[in-house]
Formats: structure tokens, sequence, C-alpha cells
């Protein structure tokens, strides 16, 4: 049943994340011939801007997400009415928070842009976007028990539906309007009916929802949760400084031009982020439903196999980000928005180290063991906060990612599978860090070799892009499977993809 739900939401969000990549290239070709790049820089800092007003949130979803993995598992539906309006009230205080911060910070928003732009009603955009972040919070709590009832994919089949159909209704918009504050417009009324087409499918789902009678959540849960909350706010903190603030730095000492054109590498980078995030979110819950009623034994073996598969996704997606990304770009809006090399392979090393934590925040999360390192994040902020505005005035641009990759290589990169591994697995992380090795090495040796085989396909046109994009996939690939063919981890995926293919094709009638 964990398998079979895992697969189903990766499918989906696989399929729904491809979708929403394809229609995002386009709106953003559009964005940046009908607003042009100011717009799009304006754009990336006030979401980075919003990343941050979003720490209120302080780790309150995660924290009852966890506490929801027992009782429905258990079918204790009473628990789960409790836990449920515990959320909702959660949930409704921060998204009123968010409004009266980002209200109260509108003044001052020019403080983070080096020189003003001439983009009239900068206050009155950054207060749509403040809006559209507060009402995200309402009625969006019912859609982490779907989640955490491992049926991802409705979310998901939602989520893409409405960001397919905004991304379309916002072209037209800017098409016949040109209009910016429109374009914001159409997203918050976007943002606001999927939470309550959302809501009211889990109403439906869980009709015990809609009952009045609620108990008072123990007070054994509200500890535990409360607990988990204190460790989950260093953790957001951590999070959103690391992610969010390269944006701001950006703006403040280059410019917003800067900030846009990251943000088209951000766009693809978030993009594949989000895919394979919801690949691991999408396993979060069976991992959590592992977690109560398995082994230690039975958990290291699972990790295992998830790392192995955390390592063979970031590891081929880095490669081909490597030969593929600034081709792409100059293919898809011209080569003037292309950074330079040094600058764009910081950014896939920082994207390398931060997916190959996937597997082992995944089970953090799953098994709650978030209070063990709850400092870590606070070193991460202040490591990366300062390296990045001392390297920042030296280096430009490539000083803000370094700064990233320092505060990573200090922190997470080492405090994450020790803590899991100590506490949530109760064995030692030396084969975690032997396996990590390994993985690094291959990576760096497959993609020389990837980078040796696209050599003769250097300049920049659709055909050769496409030779390009065949030779990435081809010989990452090839020689992973020739390299692991052998292990416990490639067999136990190999065989559960040709029992899932058998199974599709014996529902299809073709054998």
């Amino acid at each position: 049943m964990r398998i079979r739900s895992s697969i189903i939401n990766i499918s989906f969000a696989m399929v729904g994340q491809i979708l929403g990549l394809l229609i995002s290239f386009i709106a953003r070709i559009v964005f940046i011939q009908e607003l042009g790049t100011e717009y799009l820089g304006l754009n990336g800092l006030f979401v980075n801007i919003l990343s941050i007003l979003s720490l209120v949130e302080l780790g309150i979803g995660p924290a009852i997400t966890f506490s929801l993995y027992k009782p429905l598992a258990e079918n204790d539906t009473e628990k789960v009415k409790s836990l449920m309006k515990l959320y909702k009230k959660a949930y409704i205080c921060i998204g009123i928070l968010i409004l009266i911060m980002g209200i109260s910070f509108t003044p001052f928003i020019e403080v983070f842009i080096k020189t003003l732009p001439n983009i009239p009603h900068i206050h009155l955009i950054f207060l749509l976007f403040v809006i559209n972040a507060a009402i995200s919070y309402f009625y969006s709590y019912k859609r982490s028990l779907i989640i955490s009832n491992q049926k991802q994919y409705i979310a998901t089949i939602y989520r893409y539906s409405f960001f397919i159909l905004l991304n379309i209704i916002q072209i037209i918009v800017l098409y016949l309007t040109h209009n910016f504050i429109l374009f914001l417009v159409c997203q918050i009324i976007a943002t606001f009916a999927e939470n309550i087409v959302v809501s009211k499918k889990a109403d439906k789902l869980y009709p015990y929802l809609q009952e009045k009678n609620v108990q008072k959540v123990d007070k054994l849960t509200i500890s535990q949760i409360t607990r988990n909350i204190r460790a989950l706010t260093s953790h957001k903190l951590g999070g959103v400084v690391v992610t969010s603030t390269d944006s701001l730095i950006i703006s403040k000492f280059v410019g917003l031009v800067g900030v846009g054109l990251y943000s088209n590498y951000q766009l693809i980078i978030n993009a594949l982020n989000i895919v394979t995030s919801q690949i691991f979110s999408s396993i979060t819950a069976s991992v959590g439903n592992l977690g109560v009623t398995e082994t230690d034994e039975k958990k290291i073996s699972i990790f295992n196999i998830v790392f192995f598969m955390n390592f063979w996704i970031y590891s081929f997606i880095s490669i081909c980000l490597v030969v593929l990304l600034n081709p792409f770009i100059k293919l898809w809006i011209g080569e003037d928005f292309v950074i330079n090399t040094s600058i764009v392979l910081v950014i896939i090393l920082n994207f390398f180290l931060t997916g190959m934590r996937k597997g082992v925040l995944t089970f953090r999360d799953a098994l709650g063991i978030y209070w063990y390192d709850r400092h870590k994040p606070i070193f991460e902020c202040i490591i990366n906060l300062v390296v990045s505005l001392i390297l920042v005035k030296q280096l430009g641009m490539l000083g803000v990612f370094i700064g990233t990759t320092i505060s990573t290589l200090a922190t997470s990169f080492w405090v994450e599978p020790y803590v899991l591994y100590k506490y949530g697995f109760k064995s030692s992380v030396v084969p975690f860090f032997r396996k990590y090795a390994l993985y690094t090495i291959v990576t760096i040796i497959v993609c020389l070799i990837t980078l040796y085989g696209v050599n003769n396909f250097r300049d920049v046109t659709i055909v050769n892009f496409i030779i390009q994009a065949f030779i990435c996939i081809v010989i990452p690939n090839g020689i992973f499977v020739i390299l692991f063919h052998k292990t416990d981890e490639f067999r136990y995926l190999y065989n559960l993809i040709n029992k899932l293919i058998f199974k599709l094709l014996k529902r299809k009638n073709v054998l």
C-alpha cells in the first residue's frame, strides 16, 4: 500500500510539473516581451521577500502534519478532527499576521532596491504579493490532510490544473493589457479558488471534518507539537534565509537587472526542485507510516534505497544542467540573458548539494526528529549572510552563491545525516558518508565524460541542443547502470519498476 501510494503520488507530481514547467517557459517569454527585465527582477525580489515573511508560519504545518500520521494509520478520526481544527485556527492566524506584517513593511520596500526602476505603483504591487501570500493560508490546511493520508496526487491534480489555467489567463492579460497589476490580481483569484476547491474535496473525502463535536487536542499531543514547532522554527528560518536572501542581496548590491537575469535560472532550478521535492514529499507520508510500524533495520534498508534514488536523480539532473543550462537559456530567451559560466556552475553545485539532502530530510520530517538539529539553521544563516555579504562586494553575484555553498557544507551537509542516523536509526552515520563520497566522485567523473561527449556539438543551435540532450540522457544513465546494477538498491528499484509496468500492462490487457 505504501509503495503503491508513493508511486501514484510521484507519477502525478512528475506529469503535473512537466506540464507546469512548459507553460511557465511560455509565460516567462511573454512576461519579458511585454514588461521587460526590470519587472522580472521586481517580481523575483518580491517573491523572495514574501518567502521571508512566511517565516511566521514557524513550522506549524509540518509539525501538525507529522502528528496526523499515527491517527490516520490507526483510523483515529476523533484525533484527526481535533488536529485539523487546531490546524485551521493556526493557519488563519498566520494568514492574518502575514497580511499585517506585509502592510507594515510596504513603506520600506525601496531599501532592498539598489536603483529604483521606472515602475509605477511599486507599493501597490507589493501589497498584491502580500495579499496573495496571506490568502494562501486560508482553507489550505485541509490539503495537508489529503497529503498525509498518502493521497498527494489529488492535491497535485488541483494544483497544476489551476496553475496551468492561471498561466494561460495571465498570458492573455499581458498580451491584451500589458498590465502587471491585473497579472497579479489573476494570481490572487486563482490562489483563493484553488484553496476553496481543495477544501471542498477534502470535505468529501473526509466527511467527519464537518462534524461539530470536536474534542480538544490532548495535552501530550500539544506538547509534542509545540516541541516540534520550536525545532522547526529554526529550520524554517535557515531554509528561508539561505534560499530567499540571495535575490535580496543581489538586488541591493548588483541591481534589479541582476535579479531578473538570475530569476530565469531560478525558474528552471525551482521547477526541477519542485518536481524532485514532490517525488520525496510523495513518499513522506509512506515513510511516516513506516516509522510507526517498522524496525530500525527496515528503516535503514528503505532509506538506502531512497538515498540511491536521490543520488541518481540529482546527479543526472546536475550533469544535464552543466551541459544544457546556458545553451537552453540562449535558445529560450536570448544571449543577453545568459549568466557567466562560473556563476552557473556554483548555482548547479548548490542545486546538487541541496538535492542530495532530500532523502535525509524526507526521513527526518517523516520520523519527526526536528528537535535534535534545531540549532543548525541558526549557524547556517549566520555563515550564509556573513560570507555572502563579504564576497558580493568582491565577486558580485558569484560571491552570493559561494556564500550559500560554504554555509551548506559547514552545517547541513554533515549535521542532518548525523542526526538522522543517531536519533532516527540509532546507528553509525559512517556508511552514509561513504556512500555520499562514492556518489559524488561518480557524479564528477560522469559529468566530465559527458562534457567530453558533447564537445563536438558546442555551437548553440536547436539541432545541437537535441544531440547534447540525447548524450546527456545516454551517458550518465548508461554508466550508472553499469556501475550499480549489482547493488541491492538498484535491484530493488528495478524489480519494483518491472512489477509496476507488468501490472499496468496487465490492467490494460496488453499481456
